[in-house]
C-alpha cells in the first residue's frame, strides 16, 4: 500500500532536481545578463575591490553565470556546470562579502550575503554530486562510487 508520504517523496525524488535547477537559473542567468548592461558599473565595482584584469574576469563572470545557469536549467552537462559555478564562488563570496572587516549594518548585511552565498553552493554541489535528475536533457541518475 502506498501511504501518502510515499506518494509526496516520489514526487519530490523526480521533480525535485528540475524544480531545484530551476530555482537555482534564476538567480544565476539573469545576474550574468544584468552585467552585461551594466558593464561599465560592475567593472568600477569589482576594480574598487582592487581586482587585476576587470574586464577579462567580468566576461568570464558573465560566462559562468548566465552560461552555467543555462547549463544547470536545461540539465545538460549541469554537474559540470554546478562545479564551476561552486568553485567561482569560493573567491566571490571571499572577496565581495568579507563581512569580518565591517562593522554594525554593514556586517550584518554582507555576513547575510555570505551565509546565502554558502547556501547556494550547497546547492550547486548537490547537483554536481548528484546530476540533473529526470526530467533534464541528460536525464542522469547519481553514479555509484
Amino acid at each position: 500500500m502506498t501511504t501518502p508520504q510515499h506518494t509526496l517523496l516520489n514526487w519530490t525524488a523526480a521533480t525535485g532536481p528540475l524544480l531545484g535547477r530551476l530555482l537555482i537559473a534564476v538567480l544565476f542567468i539573469p545576474a550574468g545578463l544584468m552585467k552585461i548592461s551594466g558593464f561599465d558599473t560592475t567593472a568600477a565595482y569589482m576594480a574598487a575591490k582592487g581586482l587585476p584584469l576587470v574586464p577579462l574576469l567580468l566576461v568570464l563572470t558573465i560566462l559562468i553565470e548566465a552560461g552555467g545557469g543555462l547549463l544547470i536549467l536545461l540539465g545538460w552537462r549541469a554537474r559540470e556546470a554546478a562545479l564551476v559555478l561552486f568553485l567561482f564562488l569560493i573567491p566571490v563570496t571571499v572577496i565581495f562579502h568579507g563581512f569580518w572587516n565591517l562593522e554594525d549594518a554593514a556586517r550584518l548585511e554582507q555576513q547575510r550575503a555570505f551565509m546565502k552565498n554558502l547556501a547556494i553552493m550547497g546547492g550547486v554541489l548537490m547537483v554536481a554530486a548528484f546530476g540533473s535528475g529526470p526530467f533534464s536533457l541528460e536525464r542522469t541518475k547519481p553514479e555509484s562510487l
